[in-house]
């Protein structure tokens, strides 16, 4: 399955990376409330083109520790990101989860569909040369 990671937004016209926020989720008390805000947060999302991209699911960790469990949700930008996060739709089941668990959440922007490591690091060291030019 591919996923864009870039899409047009109708009301610019303009190509812009998708975004993601992200959650860590420690000591979720499953309880009632944590089912009702998973039965109502897709219609929150629905009008800013929000969808679940990993729901609660453990990594399997490569490097470092971790505890508990991931939660990725992807919109269609980051301005769409951020207005869903503060809608009053998704304001009002939000203390549903956040009495019931320890959260960090964050907001991010993706990248283009093409970009590689590269351009960075030409952005963050100017006439360093490229990678392919170094041989060592």
């Amino acid at each position: 399955m591919t996923h864009h990671t870039r899409t047009p937004r109708p009301d610019s016209g303009v190509d812009v990376p998708r975004a993601y926020m992200i959650g860590h989720l420690r000591n979720v008390e499953v309880c009632p409330d944590i089912a009702e805000y998973m039965e109502r947060i897709d219609f929150t999302m629905a009008p800013y083109g929000g969808r679940f991209l990993v729901h609660g699911g453990r990594p399997t960790v490569h490097e470092g520790s971790w505890d508990g469990d991931l939660v990725i949700l992807e919109f269609p930008d980051l301005v769409r990101a951020r207005e869903w996060y503060d809608s009053p739709e998704y304001r009002e089941i939000l203390p549903l989860r956040t009495t019931h668990a320890d959260s960090l959440i964050l907001a991010i922007e993706g990248v283009r569909e093409d970009y590689q490591a590269g351009e960075k690091a030409a952005r963050l060291f100017p006439g360093r040369g490229a990678v392919a030019d170094r041989t060592r």
